[in-house]
């Protein structure tokens, strides 16, 4: 008889290490039993909710936040993304981008069964294509590839009341604890913060799928 795991994933397209967090939960998920059935529902969460449309130069932020050269900080996530398979020059895509209207195509695409495979496909379009994910018709050829008719896509993304219901999430989780992503929760048991080493997504699944 197969098992069903439900995963809660918390994450936003502009942040790199949620593109490495998602490659290694996959990853992690491609070694269990084929028996056990996932349902991954992807859930909204702000890096920076006041980010402008049009975006924000990331070296300039950074250093006037830290004080240190971009490079120095991307060194890390760059290398750590080159463990979970995945080519990221941080330095290709000078600026950070509202997400509201890419979360809320997120969101509303659960019910197609592919949302964790369109979130993935937006991160990648801005961190390893260097695409524009704040131009609405970035967005929707995106999710014409993933079954949105492109009028229907177009019209959900820029629908004010979707775009509030995707506020109202997205601050509900940090008012819940979440301070910072990727966060993961598996089963609604057990919670995973960050982009962990492959071995301790294996023994998250391993002792979740134990339980279910």
């Amino acid at each position: 008889m197969s098992k069903l795991l439900k995963i809660d994933l918390f994450t936003d397209v502009v942040c790199p290490w949620c593109l490495v967090g998602s490659a290694r939960l996959d990853a992690a998920l491609a070694r269990l039993d084929p028996e056990v059935e996932v349902d991954i529902s992807n859930h909204p969460f702000y890096l920076d909710p006041n980010v402008p449309p049009e975006g924000v130069d990331v070296g300039e932020m950074l250093r006037e936040k830290y004080g240190r050269d971009p490079q120095e900080m991307w060194a890390r996530v760059e290398g750590e993304a080159k463990r979970a398979g995945i080519d990221l020059d941080l330095s290709q895509q000078p600026r950070m981008f509202n997400t509201a209207k890419a979360h809320t195509i997120t969101r509303l695409s659960k019910p197609n069964g592919n949302q964790h495979e369109l979130a993935n496909a937006i991160a990648a379009a801005y961190f390893l294509d260097n695409r524009q994910i704040n131009d609405d018709n970035v967005l929707a050829d995106i999710a014409v590839e993933f079954g949105w008719d492109r009028g229907d896509a177009l019209d959900a993304m820029n629908d004010e009341n979707e775009l509030d219901i995707t506020r109202q999430m997205a601050v509900g989780a940090a008012e819940q604890g979440i301070r910072g992503v990727p966060f993961f929760v598996f089963a609604e048991k057990y919670a995973l913060s960050g982009a962990q080493p492959d071995e301790v997504f294996d023994e998250a699944l391993r002792r979740t799928v134990a339980e279910l």
